[in-house]
């Protein structure tokens, strides 16, 4: 039996996901009041485990705040007794967000004629903070669109192995800013920029010519070994931990050459010992 709680601040993508999840066959139930969670799991995935293998349930804003304090104890209560319950969280950047309810023009259910949207946000993310602090998975929305989001769900959800990790090496340009969902976030600024040789500028780093000039670096390959060293020890920590899932951002300047280059390293490394091994480029779409 499997069991995902889906939440997330308005906006961010929490209806695409739980659309996406039952489209793999999820049962799923959107904004299900927080006090009347345990009863349903107990009719659904206790009760009825045949019938409903795999549950997906949409937690939003619009419950009591002691309501949503007690998902972190209810969550495990539930891992205890056997039901793998994952907890998923979306959220997006505060612009993204403004710009999203400005387009769709929908109306925040925080909104009140004393409350402005951008107080709504900032209450909705501190409303939220009991079930941020419990999320097996953190997604950042605030540079995908829908059919990315959809995807990452089928990615990271559906193709996870029962007690298996999953791993997203995700790289990143810090002129692009920080990714919000990442566990680990690691600077290779330092390194030699392949950007300044013309030949390579319109290329990125899993071409064969940007590859060659990296690995050529002594402090390319230095680096690559000192963050698999550090990353051996805390993946296997993580993983003995039964951490469903973990998230690792590289970041060079622009998220085009150096960053998209050590990401994959530590991919293609960490698939000898890991099933789930994925990668991310997302600055690459903006290059």
């Amino acid at each position: 039996m499997r069991l995902i709680i889906v939440s997330g601040l308005s906006g961010s993508g929490k209806s695409v996901a739980l659309h996406m999840l039952e489209d793999i066959d999820f049962y799923c139930v959107d904004n299900i009041p927080a006090a009347l969670l345990k009863p349903f799991i107990s009719h659904t995935v206790r009760g009825m485990g045949d019938t409903y293998p795999r549950t997906a349930v949409g937690l939003d804003a619009r419950n009591r705040p002691n309501e949503i304090e007690t998902i972190p104890a209810l969550v495990g209560e539930l891992r205890r007794s056997g039901i793998g319950c994952e907890v998923l969280y979306l959220h997006a950047s505060d612009e993204v967000l403004l710009k999203r309810y400005a387009e769709t023009r929908r109306k925040h259910p925080l909104v009140t004629a004393d409350v402005s949207l951008r107080e709504a946000i900032a209450s909705e993310r501190k409303l939220l903070e009991p079930i941020t602090a419990a999320a097996d998975l953190v997604v950042d929305t605030s540079s995908m669109g829908v059919h990315a989001l959809r995807e990452l769900i089928r990615e990271r959800i559906d193709r996870r192995r029962e007690g298996r990790l999953s791993l997203m090496f995700e790289s990143f340009g810090y002129k692009h800013g920080i990714p919000g969902d990442a566990d680990f976030v690691f600077d290779v600024r330092s390194l030699p920029n392949p950007y300044w040789e013309h030949a390579l500028r319109h290329l990125n780093g899993r071409d064969a010519a940007v590859i060659e000039y990296l690995a050529g670096y002594a402090s390319v390959r230095g680096m690559i070994a000192d963050l698999i060293e550090f990353l051996d020890r805390r993946v296997g920590e993580l993983a003995q931990a039964n951490r469903s899932y973990l998230t690792i951002a590289v970041g060079c300047t622009g998220g085009q050459h150096r960053s998209v280059y050590i990401a994959e390293q530590l991919a293609e490394h960490f698939r000898t010992d890991y099933p789930q091994v994925l990668t991310r480029h997302d600055s690459l779409q903006k290059c």
